[in-house]
């Protein structure tokens, strides 16, 4: 494990030294999930090489007001997440963290309700949640991905306006 490879959003700064473990994949987690809960990367920069000055110092922060309505638990995973190696969550114990598991308990609630998908019409955040998601299929999907999932949503946009409805998502889940 020596090789330089990566994104410049994700990347450790261990990876950029050429010398890192597994947990390298738990900083790009946390700069994803960073990016997830906010819509932006933890480290923005005009060109990759001031992305990457800015990674080598691992400075980031939780201060644009997308913060503002989320919780301290999240901002403490992703500050075990994007930390120094020896400091850094491994995966077992980023599992086992507070947020996660109240996710997952609210997740499972969600679950019992969404035969109607009503709770989506609720979400606020869609400009937000699509962009991360946009991001994250960009940078992680490669050329034969992103046919097949143009393939799919082909598939289920039925009335071709370029877009699904929550008709369109619920007859495309069953």
């Amino acid at each position: 494990m020596q090789t330089k490879a990566g994104t410049p959003y994700y990347i450790s700064p261990e990876v950029l030294a050429g010398n890192y473990d597994e947990k390298c994949d738990l900083w790009a987690a946390g700069c994803i999930l960073y990016t997830l809960l906010c819509g932006y990367p933890a480290f923005c920069g005009d060109d990759d090489q001031e992305i990457l000055q800015l990674v080598v110092k691992g400075k980031y922060d939780f201060e644009g007001e997308e913060w503002s309505e989320i919780s301290k638990e999240a901002k403490d995973l992703i500050k075990k997440l994007i930390a120094k190696p020896e400091r850094r969550l491994s995966a077992s114990e980023a599992l086992e963290h507070k947020w996660l598991k109240m996710m997952l308990k609210e997740d499972k609630k969600k679950l019992t309700k969404i035969k109607n998908l009503g709770g989506l019409k609720k979400t606020q955040h869609y400009t937000k949640m699509q962009q991360a998601a946009m991001t994250a299929i960009a940078v992680q999907a490669g050329p034969d991905d992103i046919k097949h999932l143009k393939e799919i949503f082909m598939a289920l946009d039925k009335n071709g306006d370029g877009s699904l409805s929550l008709v369109e998502i619920d007859e495309g889940l069953t």
